[in-house]
């Protein structure tokens, strides 16, 4: 195996997924802890500890007790190098979590043991489904009142269309909560609480002979040899190719703020997740061992840190090896673009790296290059797919509140929109008015606060009468132009200058679609990509 080949294989570049308030940020701070890469963990919202989680690094984040970026962190467990993207589980922010999905090679999605399978959920699970992403079921929060296990499986089936097999299993669940059983492995571990520090009681056990009955108690040992038996009977065996393709999915029980139930997922995920797999671009499909380096920019995050107005493209190296201070090529603009200071993750602190191998994420400095998509290559012409634009679902005007300040407000709209937090449409016919597109209101309020605080720049946002953004094309040149003029109030253009319809309601897009066959509406961005 080449020197290339033994890295590839290290490495496992996954993306955890949830609902919010399912506990997906404490359980990325978990697996840190059981990584090695931190020493202690705070719960999010925990007021004795006032760090706040690890990976939520924006202000506005700490403030309201959600992830509204993705994170980045890496660390070295098992031998292998393991790449978490932590993503928002908002869901104004879904757009963010589906690019990020483009990134990873498998998935470990939160879900609430209270709650079960919400309706972000089911839609998250659509874009793993439509990618075959392998997806790995964490059970959160075991030590509260919740819903019965066999119930959460049914539930999970029915709802997100996988099968599921358990592969371990809680002995009671809220304040009579015992631990886990290690369905693979024949062990016990029994739960004590504890948010800092890793402590763990783990024995194996012949679930048959009367130990069971000393560490568990009678009734609950009875109960669980019905539970495995019933799980035996009525679950598939675990099969990792079935996992691999993305049509079964394991699941684990825990409590992630109490540290439990975590190394059994992360172990199993080390044995089982894959490692670095092909991707699609328009021309054809790289493969992770091919010589030359490929990658491309999934995320784009300006203001990193605060004191220095940096901008991070967040790069997912795909083939090759990339190198620090090489020259490579940026497909989008045709030019050569190097990189002295490229960076690996650990949420704020930050690397600097001499080289980066397919399934690794590295931060680039960016001074206004990149946009989300972008391929680089070393001379090939060629673009990843699959990181589109959708059509937002709320628009609003952006007002200037201080002309003094009609600069900073430009630039920071400008950056704050490449990240792909929300998308800028302007209307040159109608003096450059700007209006900004997002999935959720929150997004207004997140851009309101960083244009304040980042750009010094004070705004507001008036609603506005559209229900659907959609990007026109046509073959003939002169039919779009004539569309154009003759839609002028209508007709925004996006950050790329492509033309862009503005519906104020469904049946006004129905009618202009008839009356227009010459001209091509499209519901999302990817047309332009490739």
């Amino acid at each position: 195996m080449s020197a290339i080949e033994q890295e590839i294989a290290k490495r496992r570049t996954f993306g955890i997924i949830s609902h919010p308030d399912a506990g997906k940020t404490t359980l990325t701070e978990k697996l840190l802890l059981f990584g090695g890469a931190i020493q202690t963990a705070g719960a999010v919202k925990s007021n004795k500890i006032k760090k706040g989680a690890t990976s939520d690094f924006m202000e506005i984040e700490r403030q309201r007790g959600i992830s509204v970026a993705t994170s980045v962190m890496t660390f070295n467990y098992n031998g292998q190098k393991i790449n978490i993207l932590d993503t928002p589980g908002h869901k104004d922010f879904a757009e963010d979590t589906y690019r990020t999905l483009t990134a990873v090679d498998s998935v470990i999605l939160v879900i609430d043991c209270v709650k079960g399978v919400e309706e972000q959920t089911e839609r998250l699970m659509e874009v793993c489904r439509m990618r075959k992403t392998p997806v790995i079921i964490f059970i959160n929060k075991m030590d509260r009142e919740g819903q019965n296990p066999f119930d959460l499986l049914d539930e999970l089936e029915q709802k997100l269309n996988i099968h599921v097999r358990p592969l371990t299993w809680p002995i009671n669940i809220g304040s009579n909560f015992k631990g886990v059983y290690h369905l693979l492995d024949k062990s016990l571990n029994l739960f004590s609480a504890n948010k800092t520090k890793i402590e763990k009681d783990v024995v194996s056990v012949d679930i048959n002979s009367t130990d069971l009955e000393a560490r568990v108690g009678d009734r609950d040992a009875v109960q669980l040899r019905e539970d495995v038996e019933l799980i035996d009977g009525v679950y598939e065996p675990f099969d990792r190719e079935e996992y691999l393709k993305g049509d079964i999915a394991p699941v684990f029980f825990g409590s992630a703020v109490n540290n439990f139930g975590v190394q059994e997922l992360l172990d199993t995920f080390t044995k089982i997740a894959p490692a670095t797999q092909a991707r699609h671009t328009d021309t054809r499909e790289v493969q992770p061992t091919e010589k030359k380096f490929t990658g491309f920019v999934f995320k784009i995050h300006a203001n990193l840190d605060p004191k220095h107005r940096d901008r991070i493209a967040f790069l997912r190296i795909c083939s090759g090896v990339f190198e620090r201070n090489t020259f490579y090529n940026h497909v989008r603009l045709g030019k050569k673009v190097r990189f002295s200071n490229p960076y690996n993750f650990m949420a704020q602190d930050k690397e600097v790296i001499e080289e980066g191998f397919p399934g690794d994420v590295v931060g680039l400095y960016d001074t206004g290059n990149f946009k989300i998509g972008d391929t680089l290559t070393e001379g090939e012409v060629m673009n990843y797919q699959g990181i589109p634009s959708f059509s937002p679902e709320i628009f609003k005007e952006l007002i200037n509140l201080d002309p003094m300040k009609a600069k900073q407000l430009e630039k920071g709209i400008e950056q704050l929109t490449d990240e792909g937090v929300a998308q800028l449409f302007v209307q040159p016919q109608l003096g450059n008015r700007k209006i900004v597109g997002t999935v959720g209101d929150l997004q207004y309020e997140v851009i309101q606060y960083r244009l304040e605080h980042e750009y010094g720049a004070k705004c507001r946002f008036d609603g506005m009468p559209i229900t659907k953004a959609c990007w026109i094309t046509a073959e003939d040149p002169k039919k779009l132009q004539e569309f154009v003029r003759l839609k002028g109030q209508q007709i925004a253009q996006d950050k790329d200058g492509n033309y862009v319809f503005l519906a104020e309601s469904d049946w006004i897009l129905r009618m202009n679609q008839t009356n227009n066959p010459d001209v091509t509406f499209h519901f999302t961005s990817e047309f332009k990509l490739f």
